[in-house]
Formats: C-alpha cells, sequence, structure tokens
C-alpha cells in the first residue's frame, strides 16, 4: 500500500514547537552543566531535538531531506564567506573608530581548540536542523531564495534574546541570520555532498570571529548593525549569482 508523502507544514509546525520547547530547557540546564557560553550553548541543539522529533513520526521524509547529494560546487567559497563577513565588519569599526576591540584567545574560559572543536559541535547541531531539515522542507513550498530568508527569519526569532534588545541591535541580528540563511540556501543548490560539515563550518567561523572581534555580546547596537550589513553585503553576490542561470534560460527560449 503507497504511503503518500506528509507535506512541509506538519513537519515544519513540530520542528519549530519541539525547538523552541528544547531550547528553553536547554537554556535552563545550561547553569547546571559548569559550561561557559564561550565554550559551547546547550541550546545549539534545540534544532536537533526538533529534527529527532520529527524523525520519529516521518523518518523516512527526515532521511531523504538530510540525505547528501554528490555535486560538487562552490564549499570552498562558502568557508571563506565567513571569514570575509566578518573582516567587513571589523573594517567598518576601523572606519568608524580607529580601533577594533579584540579578544585574547588565551583568555577564554577554556584553550582555543576546546572552544574551536565545541563551537563546531554546536553549530553543527543548529545546523542540522535550520540548513539541513527546515530548509530543504521548505523549498519544496516556496523556492530557494524564498525558503532561506525564511529560514534565517525564524532562525534569528529562536533567538530570543533579541525580543529584549534595542530595535537596531535586534534589526542588525535579524538581517545578518537572513542575509546568512540566504548565502547558505542558495549555495545548497550546487553542493550536495557534506552539506551539514559546510554549513557548521561556515557557523563555527562566523561565531569565533564574532567572539574575538565584534563586541556584539555587550548588547551594544553598532557592532551587530555593523555585522548586519556585513552579512548583507557577503550575501548579495550570492543572490545576483543565483539569478544568472534563470536570465539565461529565459533569452533561451525566446
Amino acid at each position: 500500500m503507497r504511503t503518500e508523502r506528509p507535506g512541509w507544514l506538519g513537519p515544519a509546525a513540530l520542528f519549530l514547537t519541539v525547538t523552541v520547547m528544547a531550547a528553553g530547557l536547554l537554556v535552563a540546564l545550561q547553569p547546571f552543566t559548569g559550561l561557559s557560553g564561550e565554550v559551547l550553548e546547550l541550546v545549539q541543539f534545540g534544532p536537533a531535538l526538533g529534527v529527532a522529533a520529527v524523525a520519529v513520526v516521518w523518518p523516512s521524509q527526515v532521511r531523504d531531506l538530510l540525505a547528501s547529494g554528490t555535486a560538487r560546487g562552490p564549499r570552498v567559497a562558502v568557508l571563506l564567506s565567513a571569514p570575509a563577513l566578518v573582516a567587513l565588519a571589523v573594517a567598518g569599526s576601523l572606519l568608524l573608530h580607529g580601533s577594533v576591540p579584540t579578544r585574547d584567545p588565551n583568555s577564554l574560559a577554556a584553550p582555543f581548540w576546546v572552544v574551536v572543536v565545541a563551537q563546531f559541535v554546536g553549530a553543527c547541531g543548529e545546523e542540522i536542523g535550520w540548513r539541513g531539515f527546515l530548509q530543504p522542507l521548505l523549498r519544496t513550498r516556496f523556492g530557494a531564495l524564498g525558503s532561506s530568508a525564511a529560514v534565517g527569519l525564524l532562525w534569528g526569532c529562536w533567538h530570543v534574546q533579541i525580543f529584549v534588545q534595542a530595535p537596531g541591535w535586534a534589526a542588525g541580528f535579524l538581517a545578518a541570520t537572513v542575509a546568512m540563511s540566504v548565502l547558505l540556501g542558495l549555495a545548497w543548490e550546487r553542493i550536495g555532498a557534506h552539506r551539514l560539515l559546510i554549513a557548521g563550518g561556515f557557523h563555527t567561523l562566523v561565531n569565533l570571529g564574532m567572539l574575538l572581534f565584534l563586541d556584539e555580546e555587550s548588547g551594544a547596537v553598532e557592532p551587530m548593525v555593523l555585522f548586519g550589513v556585513a552579512s548583507v553585503l557577503v550575501a548579495l553576490p550570492w543572490v545576483l549569482a543565483a539569478g544568472r542561470p534563470a536570465r539565461t534560460d529565459r533569452l533561451a527560449t525566446t
């Protein structure tokens, strides 16, 4: 007997519900672990738990969405986009103030290599949900650009601290999450294998750059606005590149 696919709405709703609820629980558990947020934030595993919940109900759909292809796309370009993004934000700070707030890696709560590994694990915990599961799920309904932008907005709002920050800080943060999500989502159109590792690597490099060079954790508006503007500028070439094949195809058919 043939089983119909569940569509996108039910799995998306279950994923988001569990991800939000798990995030609250993991934030509450963090103080009891003794882990510094500089090393690893448990909340990053909320999306992974959301995927696990959907997999219990619709295992074949989750398996298909997470499956890697064989296409070889611009993986290095995706990873290099992360330090480029941080560099642009740093350049903006230099232009405005002539200096950049920097953090000595030796002053972190753990050895730097431990922070790097833990940040990568946490980033993958997020990315398996947002880019690994939700983005390809929504793509079946909203297309590459629309699904990527929607996931970026949901991803940003999932960071509930934005709702207690200044409007400028929240706007910069949401601009960054949408822009980074669009970059990754459009890159996915040409990347098959190792998507989770590429997304996790990108996410890790961005987080490390913010930790070492940007003072956005203080709640200061300017660093976050610079981060948002830099994210949009780095994502823009990906948007333009994604539009070129479509225009070429239309010309070929006229």
